[in-house]
């Protein structure tokens, strides 16, 4: 199943839905995922520096590992392409003229945005209203 790829269309069907659930980034130096797969992360990603894990919060304070913000995450329900042009731009920008740091993680069918707690609900509103 294609995604959507024509911005607009995409702008205007974001549904965004937040968790209700906290996450969390967490580092691994020299980490590999199947060391750390234990942990049930959402996400992954490698880096020169090591492995950043993103995880439930409850997970990570169980585990006793250190990180510096609890996040929601917002689901865009829209199905959008992986090859749309713009979507990650436009969010951050909205986000950014609220003073919402975005943290973008774009999986098959949905963008997630990773925003600190505090702000999902302001963050949910923000990306509900019309774009242009």
């Amino acid at each position: 199943m294609n995604g959507e790829t024509d911005l607009d269309t995409i702008l205007a069907s974001l549904d965004p839905q937040a968790s209700t659930d906290e996450f969390v980034f967490c580092t691994f130096p020299e980490g590999r995922y199947s060391d750390h797969a234990i942990l049930d992360p959402i996400a992954c990603v490698t880096e020169d520096e090591g492995l950043t894990l993103v995880l439930p919060r409850e997970q990570a304070d169980v585990s006793s590992l250190p990180y510096e913000t609890a996040f929601r995450r917002i689901t865009l329900s829209v199905h959008s392409s992986l090859t749309a042009v713009g979507l990650t731009a436009a969010v951050a920008t909205r986000l950014a003229e609220h003073g919402i740091s975005a943290n973008v993680v774009a999986g098959y069918y949905h963008d997630h945005i990773f925003v600190p707690s505090e702000l999902a609900n302001e963050a949910v509103a923000t990306l509900s209203a019309r774009f242009h």
